[in-house]
């Protein structure tokens, strides 16, 4: 079936099956977050992104394969519920960005800097320190040999916008920078977006309205 990226809370995951990678979108929780599940084909091994809620959920999507990692994208709350019961059922590596990892109340074994890698199996994806909306989110980018990269933007990007600054003029100034500079400089129009709630995009969708958010500031 043709991936959508439409997932509601209950719903079934839908799957985005790569050449060297499968990744499996759920949404969880009360904030209706998304939770990313991240299967190399080549070795089985897999990662998941934001342990956002509901564990039993994401173990159900993890199966017995198990995970060999969890990224958090930031320090929210929303984004780590589900945190401790998922590393303590499979015993995770756990990840963030060096600037959030210590308002998540669960051990970071890897501090993620700007440029760091990722390995789940054969494939590597590729760490953006991205500020503003917390001072250390992270995105993280699958460059696919085989096609268009992939873009997981936990609440930095979405469908029409940057994340929430909550109205700090400076914190937006340093978001819509690193989001330029570091997400639509260096990767094509063709670039998945995967965001932390929602509805998919690509950075060709959102790219010609880069002027519009800059003027209205958020």
């Amino acid at each position: 079936m043709t991936y959508s990226g439409a997932v509601r809370v209950g719903g079934p995951a839908d799957v985005h099956e790569l050449t060297d990678l499968m990744i499996s979108k759920v949404a969880v929780g009360p904030m209706d977050n998304n939770a990313y599940l991240l299967r190399c084909r080549a070795t089985g091994e897999q990662l998941l992104i934001d342990a956002a809620a509901e564990a039993d959920t994401l173990l159900r999507l993890i199966g017995e394969d198990g995970i060999g990692s969890v990224v958090t994208t930031h320090r929210h709350g929303d984004h780590w519920q589900a945190l401790a019961e998922v590393v303590r059922a499979t015993g995770a590596r756990t990840f963030a960005g060096r600037y959030d990892a210590e308002g998540i109340p669960v051990g970071t074994d890897v501090l993620l800097e700007d440029g760091d890698t990722v390995r789940v199996g054969e494939v590597t994806l590729t760490a953006r320190h991205l500020r503003g909306h917390t001072p250390g989110s992270v995105a993280l980018v699958y460059d696919d040999p085989h096609g268009a990269p992939h873009l997981f933007t936990g609440d930095c990007l979405f469908p029409g916008g940057v994340g929430n600054t909550h109205k700090d003029p400076e914190a937006f100034a340093h978001l819509l920078h690193d989001v330029e500079t570091k997400l639509f400089g260096p990767l094509p129009d063709e670039t998945w977006v995967y965001p932390g709630h929602g509805h998919d995009t690509t950075l060709g969708a959102e790219r010609p309205h880069l002027p519009e958010w800059r003027a209205r500031g958020w």
